[in-house]
């Protein structure tokens, strides 16, 4: 692969454990190197891909794992069976793995308040979704009768909310407003993270 020039960090993951046989041929102690988190290795594993976009995406946009002895990381789980566990990394400009030291006010899940609206219509959806429509959700809970193939194409940016991703290159970095559906592209969701006022 050229040299990608690339705004987002190089991530790095190791195979941690081994359960069960990987097609991959992946073993305990490999290590893989993302150029970004839309640049994998040469013949990356599509099914390891699916678990872990929302992690990297997140780990990407500055999301920390409060819980972890190192906040900048997180284990991933292979979705075939659980056959392997990758950890999943940040490199710094320099190439080392960055580090957070686990959050020492850790209390637990601290889910956010999200939102999803409509913010473009075209064509036809068969959820009849229109602009302006809304739906709010906590953590990472699903949304009931929320159109599927939406929610997964959400997923990630919810996922990376949750975690306290902040999307610099948008006017409210507390949201992204370029979630599409894969159906044509006829409706376009803004996803943003809620500020709760604390009693």
């Amino acid at each position: 692969m050229e040299n990608i020039n690339s705004p987002f960090p190089r991530l790095k993951l190791t195979v941690m454990n081994v359960y069960g046989h990987c097609y991959h041929g992946y073993k305990k102690g490999d290590e893989l190197i993302l150029e970004d988190f839309t640049h994998p290795p040469k013949f990356f594993c599509l099914g390891l891909a699916h678990a872990l976009f929302p992690v990297i995406y997140a780990l990407s946009f500055g999301a920390k794992f409060p819980f972890r002895d190192n906040q900048r990381s997180l284990l991933v789980t292979c979705p075939d069976g659980g056959k392997l566990e990758f950890m999943a990394e940040v490199l710094d400009k320099q190439g080392k793995i960055e580090k957070l030291p686990k959050a020492p006010d850790f209390k637990g899940p601290n889910p956010k308040k999200m939102v999803i609206e409509v913010v473009q219509a075209k064509g036809k959806c068969t959820f009849g979704y229109k602009v302006g429509d809304k739906w709010e959700t906590s953590g990472l809970k699903c949304i009931p009768g929320f159109c599927g193939a939406a929610f997964h194409c959400a997923f990630p940016a919810l996922f990376a909310l949750n975690f306290g991703a902040k999307f610099l290159f948008m006017e409210n970095p507390d949201s992204i407003d370029t979630v599409t559906c894969p159906d044509g592209g006829n409706i376009v969701f803004k996803v943003s993270r809620v500020k709760e006022n604390k009693k």
